[in-house]
């Protein structure tokens, strides 16, 4: 039984994570019909402005974890406004050729940072995710058990802002019919602006967190958690965020199950996650809770 509780606490934290990440992806397709392959690299970055201001700057971990998430948060902004935005109108082929550049680059540009580099840097360490708390034969790690609180506390703010303010109400309608929301009065840059705005925060949030269960940090660190991310997106509904919240815990649980009770084929779990994303994209396409998008001739 102590066991199954230590896993669940895993599989607990793993799915907040990647529901975090995949939220990012959900929320740039809903509005835009747009893959953002960048967003691991955003999530990335996160950690290294976490690196860069406490080794660095020496400032206290609270501190860097706030400016962390604005800088990360203005990161996805400009990269809408510059690599995006003038491609609104283009062929979605372009779009998509833009956010591959787009994460190629900003992989290789944490290489050439001289803070950087491409070593492998320590995350740094804050004392009470490290604390270990101990209810009879089950030892808990209190990262197991901050992480989701954490983000159950981000998930429920963009729950909120969604459903019950005037940027969400644009959001969503952006999401159905763009065109129709322009007529309306609506600022539709702006309105995407705030997209990328949150999206990219919750990827920052996402990569602190991540940091603090896993600390390491290297050049390449977005590559397989975003696209175990696009997978959650996909499997729950892509442009769904509740959607995208059960895949990525639903992602959580299988794979931590997974390397838990079969620890001898634990170096598949990304092939079955994979497989996972192609048996959805076969048989149901458009998710657990999503919805068929109809084309406009």
């Amino acid at each position: 039984m102590a066991g199954y509780v230590q896993q669940f606490f895993n599989g607990l934290t793993l799915g907040s994570l990647y529901a975090l990440i995949a939220i990012g992806y959900t929320m740039v397709y809903g509005i835009l019909r747009l893959i953002n392959f960048a967003h691991g690299e955003i999530f990335m970055f996160a950690g290294y402005w976490m690196y860069f201001l406490v080794f660095l700057f020496r400032l206290p971990w609270w501190v860097s974890a706030v400016l962390a998430v604005a800088v990360t948060a203005a990161m996805g902004v400009l990269i809408e406004r510059v690599a995006y935005r003038p491609l609104r109108q283009a062929p979605r082929v372009s779009l998509l050729s833009t956010a591959m550049g787009v994460s190629f680059l900003l992989g290789n540009v944490i290489i050439v940072l001289p803070w950087a580099g491409g070593r492998q840097k320590p995350f740094p360490e804050v004392d009470f995710m490290r604390k270990i708390y101990t209810l009879g034969d089950v030892r808990i790690q209190a990262v197991t058990i901050w992480v989701p609180l954490i983000a159950g506390a981000c998930l429920l703010g963009l729950l909120f802002l969604i459903y019950r303010t005037k940027v969400g109400r644009a959001m969503r309608a952006i999401a159905t019919d763009m065109e129709t929301t322009a007529l309306m009065g609506a600022d539709i840059n702006r309105i995407i602006s705030y997209t990328f705005l949150v999206g990219s925060a919750l990827a920052a949030i996402g990569g602190i967190l991540w940091g603090c269960r896993y600390p390491q940090l290297y050049w390449n660190l977005g590559i397989l958690p975003g696209l175990r991310s696009f997978t959650a997106a996909v499997v729950g509904g892509i442009g769904n965020i509740l959607g995208a919240m059960i895949g990525g815990f639903i992602l959580g649980f299988g794979e931590i199950l997974f390397v838990a009770f079969l620890p001898r084929y634990s170096g598949f779990r990304d092939a079955l996650i994979f497989s996972l994303l192609i048996l959805f994209l076969l048989f149901r396409p458009t998710g657990i809770l999503g919805k068929p998008l109809k084309e406009k001739v």
